[in-house]
């Protein structure tokens, strides 16, 4: 196959950025915008080595999960990748995605349940980061072509909010009636919350004029609390909020409302964009952690504090949560947000989270749990190191590409980690981005607890044999809401004369054997009696 070559390719599969694959004389071909069942003739764009690409030269044999694209910007705007096919088809796309990465980059078996769907397609994001051009009185703002620095001027987008729509159609007018200069701004950035909006200019000059008429017409146009800002940057840069911050109007602070709790917002502090799959991204991993009495939760690419703060109103008031992050801005925002809640058993730490987590490995502090939730390119360079170092129970790793995660957990089993359970939520409709929660519990851990048992000694008696301890945990879990370790079920045991054993730690005894909680002493009494065995 060469370029402008013309095949017959029947389509059975996707690629990670939703565009159809076939197979052809022994290659992968990737064919933009094809349907997995469909059959069609591909006109060859790029052959090489590495990978075969084509696009859709005529459509022989549709799918039925195959629609017209109600967006009219589609798809020449880079922004969404499956508004050619149903939701549902692009459900299972999803779902595919992260269980291929697991499997192939990961090497772990595992069956994933259906992917979370999110309630509504359109108008979920609560923050734009709009790409913009100044020139000749005209503002050209939307977000750039695919593969190319070319802006597709929007006069609204289907998957932002309305304030965001809004205050992109101020700032064209702005610009059209007040002869700003070219090249003046290159971004806008918009977060909207039940606190108000939120929005900044992005600049290369340190003073924009006519901006009191830019926040006039905003506060015209928004009947909602507004702040607006501008960050100036030297030179226009890939990292779109980077730069000195300037407050022209307002607070530099949005408050917004997730999981029960109020969070105040800085432009730079990172909050996830679709405010009703957070909520169930956050319970879910909260569910995996599975804190208790007297543990360690550490929070890593902690952010604004949303899974820490989170964690800690659900947790027991004897939990120790810490959470770690290098963005100074949400390190401030998380201590703010901790106060705001009223939330006292939780500590945040300025830092890149390599060096905040080898930091707590040298001070001694053995978490429980460790909740990681990094940017795109995965966990940093020794991070899984430190984290394996520590030997947390488990590890709940909140991952938005399935690729990184794949090999973050590749290494996570290397280090004596197993997955025990993971989950696909889709956090960003239309696109071809897809957030997965992942459960990794340690198979040995040299700081666990050990039965020592001498087979010889021991009276096993028919009493003792009636219940295992997983349907002891399980009744108790059922009945009382409480979990139970083996350790507990056998002081109680003991404390009955159903066995005796002794009980070793495996660390030199150098840590004390915990002693099991009233609360938990009753309900596993309730247990055995419940199955005769007292």
């Amino acid at each position: 196959m060469v370029k402008n070559d013309k095949v017959i390719l029947n389509i059975d599969g996707y690629s990670s950025a939703g565009d159809g694959v076939a197979h052809h004389e022994g290659r992968a071909v990737f064919v933009k915008r094809a349907l997995r069942g469909e059959r069609v003739n591909a006109l060859i764009l790029k052959a090489n080595s590495s990978a075969v690409h084509a696009k859709v030269d005529a459509l022989l044999e549709p799918s039925p999960e195959r629609i017209a694209s109600d967006c009219p910007y589609y798809p020449r705007c880079g922004g969404c990748a499956t508004r050619h096919m149903t939701y549902a088809e692009e459900l299972r796309y999803k779902h595919e995605r992260v269980s291929d990465a697991l499997k192939r980059l990961g090497g772990v078996e595992f069956t994933l349940p259906e992917v979370v769907a999110a309630p509504s397609v359109d108008a979920y994001r609560n923050k734009a980061i709009f790409e913009v051009s100044v020139r000749g009185g005209v503002a050209t703002v939307g977000f750039y072509r695919e593969h190319s620095h070319d802006i597709v001027a929007i006069e609204r987008c289907a998957i932002q909010s309305d304030a965001a729509n809004t205050v992109a159609a101020v700032f064209r007018e702005w610009v059209r009636v007040g002869n700003a200069p070219n090249n003046c701004v290159h971004g806008l950035f918009v977060r909207d919350g039940d606190g108000g909006v939120q929005v900044a200019l992005v600049t290369t000059h340190k003073k924009l004029i006519n901006i009191q008429n830019f926040v006039d017409m905003l506060r015209d146009a928004l009947a909602v609390p507004l702040s607006v800002a501008t960050i100036t940057q030297k030179t226009p840069s890939n990292v779109a909020l980077s730069g000195d911050l300037r407050m022209v109007f307002g607070s530099e602070i949005l408050e917004d409302t997730l999981c029960g709790l109020r969070f105040r917002l800085s432009p730079r502090s990172f909050y996830q964009v679709n405010r009703t799959q957070a909520a169930r991204i956050y319970a879910e991993a909260i569910g995996l952690a599975a804190l208790d009495h007297g543990d360690i939760a550490l929070d890593l690419y902690c952010g604004a504090g949303t899974i820490a703060l989170t964690l800690a109103k659900l947790a027991p008031e004897t939990v120790r949560i810490i959470g770690a992050e290098i963005v100074a801005d949400a390190v401030e925002n998380a201590r703010e947000n901790a106060k705001l809640n009223n939330i006292t058993n939780v500590e945040f730490m300025l830092g890149d989270v390599a060096d905040a987590a080898a930091s707590l490995a040298a001070q001694g502090v053995s978490p429980t749990v460790v909740i990681v939730d990094p940017p795109r390119k995965g966990l940093a360079a020794g991070v899984i190191a430190t984290i394996a170092a520590m030997a947390p129970e488990r590890v709940v790793y909140v991952s938005c590409d399935p690729a990184t995660l794949a090999r973050d957990v590749k290494v996570f089993v290397a280090s004596g980690y197993a997955v025990k359970t993971a989950r696909a939520f889709d956090m960003f409709p239309r696109c071809a981005h897809v957030e997965t929660v992942l459960l990794l519990s340690k198979l040995k851990s040299s700081k666990s607890i050990e039965v020592k048992i001498d087979l010889g000694e021991v009276d096993l008696t028919k009493s003792e044999s009636k219940a295992t301890y997983d349907e002891i945990k399980a009744y108790v879990l059922k009945q009382a809401g409480l979990k139970v370790s083996q350790l507990y079920i056998t002081q109680v045991k003991r404390k009955h004369g159903i066995i005796e054993r002794e009980n070793y730690y495996t660390d030199e005894g150098k840590a004390k054997v915990p002693q099991v909680p009233e609360d938990k002493e009753k309900a596993i009494e309730d247990t055995l009696r419940y199955f005769q065995m007292i």
